[in-house]
């Protein structure tokens, strides 16, 4: 590992039954001694704590600890992540076995990572008694009585209204849709439960040991606020499958699967180094990159060659401070056996090692990228995300899928976008700055919008509810000084698009809006579908990539930023030194003049 150029080994997160056979048996010895021997040969150990893989005899001693799907069954043992976040039997032994490595290994280790992807399989919301116990406990701290829930919830609806909170149950298997309120409240409590999960997890840490904590989320995980989570963590990493999420869960068609199949979507790993790193607080890492085949994807090819390299890098580029690949030798047996490493399971190379080579050696005669915030802000919301999901009012609508579009389409204009929380503090510096379908803004941050000193669009959805997913009145967006109303929605199937005057289409999803703010586009019918006053502008409709294109350019040239067309495939980032160039192409691309290859990687100097 050390002579291939590798810092990093991540070690322990799934190891619980090794380190603790039986009940009150530890077993560390074997642990001791690995860690010794990366220290000897010159690397840093993270050492994962291993919650994420309760062994069986805590299963034994917790039945009910098992999460509980949403049809009510519950799971069982025998993979990973099959626990509930609110059993407190089983929280209680987390915190044990937490307390006894950070009590051991807290002076010895250089970073901790905090359990396993949260999130992942589908395993944060859970239906079990623990959790709709924990539910009504969370509810009665959050409403001032059960009058005041049926009140915010509008319960008088369907006579949904409850005498006391123990009468509330959890809101799967009702006969129709459960209450939005009720869903959406569900959802923030489920968040909670995960962001106190990993505080109970990273006190303990601390009251040892003074290295860096951290957690390794996943790709398009948007069941709890990250931030909330990230805000008890120094650094945010996350784990980088671009194959694997290409198959199942960037949202691409078939023809753009088959075009990009070898070397990912383009955007998709760039959309999650700059969310983690907002997460991270300025601090990222990559916890575990794709080496090669996957085992988990619908379909799983080889990477195109080169393609390591330049997802490395571009990690780098987006501000990374580490990259570390999953995994060093490939496992023979069990569930990820056909999840390609560094290593073959016997120990020969694997294509990927000769890349990390390479990358390990231009990193010794480069230097250091240096990060720089962007002039372009995009913001996103885990709670708005929580809103599309209650009420999509379209089958295939998502507000993921709404900011992802976005943020593609202003990096085919070669823009450079940091993703920002939804708070005041963080609009300071930019030029451009864009909040589409934000349905529950806090009211401090809806008026710092109004203030913020950058060319700001807003919409669709933006305000469309309250907290408590009820209508507003006024009704939105109710921006001061922004003369507008949307007075109704509609969703548009596919086939269904509505055309601009001028290019480009409304697709999925339109508000139409009421009123005398100045109209700056418009459907060929002469609705209006864009409304501005100042610099602040309504967006009322989900637009498809030639309209976005005309917005954003048009937006830019206010802001003062300079936009270009880059090929197919490619994209770049800005540093406070250098541009990147990525061309995640299958052919060569040409740029300033010059040749860049596929998988190609392109550094040059600012102002060379």
């Amino acid at each position: 590992m050390a002579d291939l150029g590798l810092t990093w080994v991540r070690i322990g997160e799934f190891a619980w039954k090794r380190m603790e056979p039986v009940e009150g048996d530890l077993q560390f010895g074997w642990l001791d001694d690995a860690i010794g021997v990366l220290k000897d040969a010159g690397l840093k150990v993270v050492l994962g704590t291993p919650t994420a893989t309760p062994p069986r005899w805590i299963i034994d001693k917790f039945p009910d600890m098992l999460a509980v799907d949403a049809k009510g069954r519950p799971r069982k043992f025998g993979s990973r992540r099959h626990y509930c976040f609110s059993h407190e039997g089983f929280k209680a032994e987390c915190a044990r076995i937490v307390t006894e490595l950070a009590g051991r290994y807290g002076s010895i280790v250089d970073a901790w990572q905090t359990d396993n992807e949260y999130g992942c399989h589908d395993t944060t919301y859970s239906y079990s008694p623990a959790a709709r116990d924990a539910f009504q406990s969370w509810l009665s701290r959050r409403y001032n009585g059960i009058g005041a829930l049926n009140a915010a919830w509008g319960n008088v609806f369907w006579s949904m209204d409850y005498d006391d909170f123990d009468q509330i149950d959890l809101p799967n298997l009702t006969v129709t849709e459960p209450n939005p309120a009720h869903s959406l409240a569900f959802r923030r409590f489920s968040s909670d439960q995960v962001v106190a999960f990993n505080a109970l997890q990273v006190e303990i840490i601390r009251a040892h040991s003074d290295t860096p904590i951290l957690h390794n989320y996943m790709g398009r995980i948007t069941d709890f606020d990250h931030y909330a989570v990230g805000a008890d963590l120094d650094i945010a990493s996350w784990d980088s499958y671009p194959l694997g999420f290409l198959e199942d869960r960037v949202g691409a068609d078939a023809a753009r699967q088959i075009a990009y199949a070898r070397q990912g979507d383009p955007d998709f790993q760039a959309f999650h180094h700059d969310l983690y790193r907002a997460v991270g607080k300025g601090r990222l890492w990559i916890m575990e990159q794709q080496p090669g085949p996957v085992n988990w994807a619908p379909w799983n090819p080889e990477p195109l060659p080169g393609m390591v390299r330049l997802w490395t890098w571009e990690a780098f580029a987006h501000g990374a401070e580490a990259v570390c690949y999953f995994r060093w030798r490939q496992a023979p047996m069990a569930q990820e056996q056909m999840h390609a490493g560094l290593l073959r399971p016997d120990s020969e190379k694997a294509p990927a090692f000769d890349e990390a080579a390479e990358v390990a050696r231009e990193i010794a005669g480069a230097p250091d990228v240096a990060p720089a915030q962007a002039p372009v802000a995009l913001v996103y919301d885990y709670a708005a995300e929580w809103g599309w999901q209650v009420q999509p009012h379209g089958e295939t609508l998502s507000y993921f899928g709404l900011v992802f579009d976005t943020y593609r389409a202003l990096r085919k204009l070669g823009l450079s976008v940091d993703i920002i929380p939804p708070s005041a503090e963080a609009l300071a510096g930019y030029r451009l700055i864009l909040a589409p379908g934000l349905m529950t803004p806090e009211p401090a941050f809806k008026a710092a919008l109004t203030r913020a000193e950058a060319e700001v669009i807003v919409g669709p959805r933006f305000g469309a509810r309250t907290a408590d997913m009820s209508t507003p009145v006024p009704l939105p967006p109710a921006l001061p000084g922004l003369d507008v109303t949307v007075a109704r929605v509609e969703s548009l199937r596919p086939g269904l698009e509505l055309p601009l005057d001028g290019g480009g289409r409304v697709t999925g999803f339109r508000d139409v809006l009421e009123g005398d703010a100045e109209v700056t586009l418009r459907l060929s019918d002469g609705s209006p579908v864009m409304v501005r006053a100042g610099s602040l502008s309504y967006l009322a409709g989900w637009l498809d990539d030639a309209g976005l294109r005309r917005v954003l350019e048009a937006a830019a040239t206010r802001a003062g930023l300079a936009t270009r067309v880059l090929p197919e495939g490619v994209r770049c980032r800005e540093t406070a030194t250098e541009l990147f160039y990525f061309n995640y192409g299958t052919g060569a691309a040409e740029i300033d003049g010059q040749r860049l290859p596929p998988a190609g990687v392109r550094r040059d100097p600012k102002g060379g």
